[in-house]
């Protein structure tokens, strides 16, 4: 059974997903490589792709590739990190193994957060093409620069595009890799082929007679085959200073591509200074993929710490839970949860930071973010009458700068307060927005009453980029209520707030939802609240797996709950599934490397 929808996408899109015996593969988009003419091409109605299915008719294979395309597989937006793959099928330049070779290792991408293109690569045949030897490269080449074309489109980084090629689809990456700049058919274009990162798994790399695999030499190249053209397509040779960083699978016991191909190419890269990682196993043949079993089921778990240590993929993340006790006297607490539920103190509940700042010494609320400088930035209530909020940075959440007041309120005669600060780092304007609560005496009487001892909040915000320097204050949020407590977090092209609704006549006492297409507003009206018949304050929100978490806390029952929801419309209350320290009192999540959180642990050794 097949689904087709149509698509605009500059050119004409299909969304394909097929289903066999409830089995289901999709493809977000797939859309011809070429804008018009395919360059080189020799039309023949005679020629037709073939397919190779297996026994549920899923296709594991294609020939006789005459028009090359591009296949689209997007990781969950909450995962995606802004790195590409262009994944090349192997199959000896005679066939493509796209299930084993292509849409399985792009899944396998996705759940990294990769976003993942399989290249349909036209196959070698002088029925075809002009020159059949250099067909494969040309589309490798506009693969390449065809994604960095339309990065913004996805959300790429166009400097985190690599490539990914298995025998002789290695032979391609490894082509790419060295001859990215070649003009091939068609006039150069200013955007770069050249990949950021290549990873060659059981790749042919030469063409020379002891290395070569003889059907993807043939097939290339032809049957007779002269020394100068040899050499000419062995990538050995072809290595330079800018060849990009690589990481090599082979197995010794490969008796159709030798093993020696990629200790050729880890040689040469070596000894042109190329970052270069080589990983041989014992046994596993040729072919295996993603591993099948032995040592080279492994390669796929090594791959992922390679690119994280490069920079193309974030480390693995644990959840961080920032809290205070009490009123805040003693400082800062924090906890982990390897699932999102379950919670669990860290240095035996004792505070990481002890308060020094205000005429009370509170740390209140504390919030704490990555900033794009990689530190962590925390920013707290000092007190319940300051007109300032305490503000500290660290770069491993045990070591703290000193704690420094921020007087965002004090140019305001009748402020009252400044409670329950936030800081969202803004990628886009590379500052950081710092956004509060506060009861200006005077403002806003329509929904002044003496229930609330006269505090009648809104939003406010400055913005920094150096945490000396600050943007005048400003009124972030006015929902026509008396409003606290309010959180950010970005999804695609919008941002999401997490509010209180501190009305308490008739009381509210929840959490709701506006959305705005800027950091700084302006947001919309709060929907519907998301919490039960309970008050609610202090919301904190990010997405595990999915699904998104937003914990609070019932401040009236002394305890946490949490609501989660997959579409950020219907919402589930899990209070009942979660558990936190005793004591804990309204913070922040977010996620850092497990190192950090292992460090945290040691300090409890």
């Amino acid at each position: 059974m097949a689904g087709f929808q149509f698509i605009k996408f500059k050119y004409l899109f299909l969304l394909i997903c097929f289903s066999a015996t409830g089995k289901m593969f999709c493809q977000d988009k797939v859309f011809n490589l070429w804008e018009n003419t395919v360059p080189g091409a020799v039309t023949t109605k005679e020629y037709k792709e073939e397919y190779r299915k297996d026994a549920e008719g899923n296709i594991t294979g294609i020939s006789k590739v005459s028009t090359p395309t591009l296949s689209l597989f997007l990781p969950k937006e909450e995962k995606e990190n802004g790195t590409a793959v262009i994944i090349l099928p192997g199959g000896g330049y005679g066939h493509l193994a796209v299930e084993k070779e292509g849409y399985k290792v792009a899944r396998w991408f996705n759940e990294a957060g990769v976003t993942a293109f399989v290249l349909k690569y036209r196959l070698p045949s002088d029925k075809i093409m002009k020159k059949k030897a250099i067909a494969p490269l040309a589309d490798a080449q506009q693969a390449v620069r065809y994604v960095r074309k339309n990065a913004e489109k996805w959300n790429l980084d166009p400097e985190k595009v690599g490539v990914i090629g298995f025998s002789a689809g290695g032979h391609l990456a490894a082509s790419l890799s060295t001859r990215y700049d070649e003009k091939l058919m068609v006039k150069i274009d200013k955007i770069s082929a050249r990949p950021d990162f290549s990873i060659l798994i059981y790749p042919v790399i030469s063409m020379k007679d002891s290395l070569t695999h003889e059907g993807s030499r043939t097939n290339l190249l032809g049957a007779n085959v002269s020394e100068s053209l040899k050499n000419q397509f062995s990538n050995e040779n072809l290595v330079s200073s800018s060849t990009p960083p690589t990481f090599l699978v082979h197995a010794t016991d490969d008796h159709a591509v030798p093993v020696e191909n990629s200790l050729v190419y880890y040689s040469a890269l070596k000894g042109k200074n190329v970052p270069v990682e080589l990983h041989i196993y014992e046994k596993g043949g040729h072919g295996f993929g993603m591993g099948t079993n032995g040592t080279n089921q492994y390669w796929p778990q090594s791959l992922k710490k390679w690119l994280q240590q490069n920079n193309f993929l974030e480390e693995e993340q644990a959840l961080l839970f920032s809290y205070f006790k009490g009123n805040g006297e003693d400082g800062l607490h924090l906890a982990y949860s390897e699932d999102g539920y379950k919670w669990e103190a860290l240095n035996n509940d004792q505070s990481f930071l002890t308060p020094e700042l205000g005429n009370e010494k509170l740390m209140r609320d504390p919030c704490i973010i990555k900033g794009g400088d990689g530190k962590y930035h925390m920013v707290w209530t000092v007190g319940w009458t300051e007109k300032g909020v305490g503000y500290a940075t660290s770069e491993d959440l045990i070591n703290w700068s000193k704690q420094q007041f921020l007087p965002v309120m004090e140019h305001e005669e009748n402020a009252r307060n400044t409670w329950a600060p936030e800081i969202t780092y803004d990628e886009e304007n590379n500052e950081y927005v710092i956004y509060w609560a506060t009861t200006i005496r005077g403002r806003f009487p329509e929904t002044q009453i003496d229930a609330d001892d006269g505090y009648n909040h809104r939003m406010y915000y400055t913005t920094t980029t150096d945490f000396q320097n600050f943007s005048p204050t400003k009124l972030l949020y006015e929902p026509g209520f008396n409003v606290i407590d309010a959180t950010i977090q970005k999804k695609q092209d919008q941002y999401v707030m997490f509010l209180k609704d501190e009305t308490r006549d008739p009381a509210q006492k929840n959490i709701r939802i506006a959305y705005g297409k800027n950091l700084t507003g302006p947001y919309s009206e709060a929907g519907e609240p998301i919490t039960g018949d309970y008050w609610a304050e202090g919301p904190t929100a990010t997405v595990i797996d999915g699904t998104w978490m937003v914990y609070f806390d019932k401040y009236i029952e002394k305890e946490f709950g949490a609501v989660r929801s997959e579409d950020l419309e219907n919402w589930e209350d899990i209070s009942d599934k979660i558990s936190f320290p005793e004591g804990t009192r309204h913070g922040s999540v977010i996620k850092v490397p497990n190192k950090i959180l292992e460090n945290l642990k040691n300090l409890e050794n």
